[in-house]
């Protein structure tokens, strides 16, 4: 099998060969199918049209998604794209944080063509057939035929701006450059003398800005002629720019208030407004964090140095059931939302700390546990906003107890029908045990076959006590934080399980009772040994 950087070599290899049957001059990109009566007056709104049109109608045929990689949508959010995409529109994404608007604008690029020329040097890729800068226009009008064609693969044909405060118009329109000025011997009012900014440099392509909020509001006026007229001025000069730009935006719809807000004409000329979500079922969380969470950790052989990840279908719904509890917490603020991001990166460092137990212990199979979530709290904490109250408990309380709460609906779903009397007598009668990273999953596992009951109950999770120590322990543990979760049993900060804080209470009281129960024979005892003493 070929390493990844022979098959990069060879891919580039294939693009570049690609690349060189293309015509290189007018007069052969006339003669192709590339021809002037093709793209003359082919607009890239057009080619996003008719590409998408030509996927739709293979769908009938074939179920590959329209936009690989973007789970939850297909009913929702894609549909509103193909609509605008179709009126030939410019359109905004609205959502909270971490809900792929980014995403979703990078994959409108699989909706343009493969290869697209322009004349060679231009630095606002001009159409061969239809010049827009006076260079190139004194270019084709010199050489004809022979000017010389160059070509962009549509991943280079997506422009994309972060919004901030600092932007200005130079960088986004344009601004005169005296170097240039100087070099070419040229007046400053000439065309020529001018740099172009981002969105020139964006013609014939997609020009996406994220947060548009946060850009300046005489930079958003700057937008107006772009969306309704096409054209551009810079510094004044009457130089008209008629650029062909399919722009797309995103925005956090709590940014109106919070940090500016998208002025009244520019949101008139915005064609759709679409808007996104989290994910509405966990299956759909799941599919996302199985997607991005970097999980394989291999070598490509499917171990990295001798270990294997295993991860139960349980701790994936626990951590997305993270998510959506934290979504549902009323001392969670609910207008920074809670991002995808965080069942990803809480993902990552639950595996993460599975696999430093393995190392320190020399066990071969990397298996999570319920207590490893514990250890991702640096990657939950930073990732949630809280209300006054949850500020007054404290960030990492109010995530211990969401977890708690997910280990407890998650248990429901595999252990709701579950009599666990067996197991919780067997602590009430004063048995401990206790499940650490500090020792090997063999013997968490000879500890936890002394609790009566315990591995017959795993049945619904399909694990025995006869499965890898590494597995059954974390199914094990599963259940003990299950019922600790519906408070049947007490756990202590080191992982320590014992009886119910009921029963702990429950004791002191009955001790007190005996103790009380016997005063007048200890009264007796003691005014026996006083009367002894005075004989002696």
């Amino acid at each position: 099998m070929p390493s990844s950087s022979t098959a990069a070599k060879n891919k580039s290899g294939a693009a570049a060969h690609n690349t060189s049957a293309l015509p290189s001059t007018l007069g052969e990109l006339a003669a192709s199918p590339f021809s002037a009566e093709r793209i003359a007056h082919r607009s890239v709104k057009d080619e996003l049209r008719e590409n998408l049109i030509a996927r739709l109608r293979s769908q009938r045929t074939s179920s590959a998604p329209l936009f690989p990689g973007i789970v939850g949508y297909e009913d929702t959010v894609v549909p509103q794209i193909v609509n605008a995409v179709l009126s030939q529109h410019n359109f905004i994404l609205l959502g909270l944080r971490g809900q792929a608007k980014s995403r979703i604008l990078r994959a409108l690029t699989t909706l343009l063509d493969e290869q697209m020329p322009y004349i060679a040097g231009c630095e606002i890729r001009d159409n061969p057939y239809k010049p827009l800068c006076m260079r190139c226009r004194r270019l084709v009008a010199q050489q004809g035929d022979a000017t010389p064609i160059a070509w962009l693969g549509r991943s280079d044909r997506y422009i994309e701006k972060l919004a901030t405060p600092d932007v200005t118009v130079a960088d986004l329109i344009g601004d005169i450059d005296p170097i240039k000025a100087a070099r070419g011997g040229e007046d400053l009012a000439s065309e020529l003398t001018m740099h172009y900014g981002l969105l020139p440099r964006a013609n014939r392509s997609i020009f996406a800005i994220n947060e548009l909020p946060d850009l300046a509001g005489k930079i958003q006026v700057a937008l107006f002629n772009i969306m309704q007229e096409g054209d551009v001025q810079i510094k004044g000069y009457p130089v008209r720019l008629e650029l062909d730009v399919a722009l797309v935006f995103s925005a956090n719809p709590e940014d109106y208030t919070a940090r500016g807000k998208i002025v009244t004409p520019l949101k008139d000329r915005i064609g759709s407004e679409i808007r996104t979500h989290y994910p509405e079922t966990l299956a759909e969380g799941i599919a996302i964090t199985q997607q991005e969470a970097w999980t394989a950790r291999s070598n490509g052989a499917g171990k990295l140095d001798g270990l294997e990840v295993q991860i139960p279908q349980y701790i994936r719904e626990i951590i997305e059931q993270v998510a959506f509890i934290a979504r549902e917490d009323k001392k969670v603020d609910k207008r920074s939302g809670v991002s995808q991001r965080l069942p990803i990166s809480t993902m990552e460092l639950v595996i993460s700390n599975a696999e430093r137990r393995a190392l320190l212990q020399g066990e071969s199979v990397v298996v999570p546990r319920v207590g490893d979530l514990y250890t991702a709290l640096p990657g939950i904490t930073g990732k949630i906003e809280l209300e006054y109250e949850g500020e007054m408990r404290g960030a990492d309380t109010v995530v211990r107890d969401i977890i708690r709460t997910a280990v407890g609906r998650t248990f429901d779903g595999y252990f709701a029908e579950m009599n666990t009397q067996q197991i919780e007598q067997w602590f009430n009668l004063g048995g401990t045990v206790k499940i650490g990273d500090d020792q090997p999953a063999a013997d968490s596992l000879e500890e936890l076959k002394q609790i009566q009951g315990l591995f017959e109950k795993l049945s619904p999770l399909k694990v025995t006590a006869k499965d890898d120590p590494e597995i059954a322990v974390s199914a094990a543990e599963f259940l003990l934080e299950g019922m600790y979760a519906h408070k049947r049993l007490s756990r202590s900060e080191e992982r320590g399980f014992g009886a119910a804080e009921k029963l702990k209470a429950q004791r002191p009281e009955r001790t007190d009772q005996f103790n009380r129960e016997r005063e007048p024979e200890m009264e007796d005892w003691s005014s026996k040994n006083r009367s002894r003493k005075g004989f002696n």
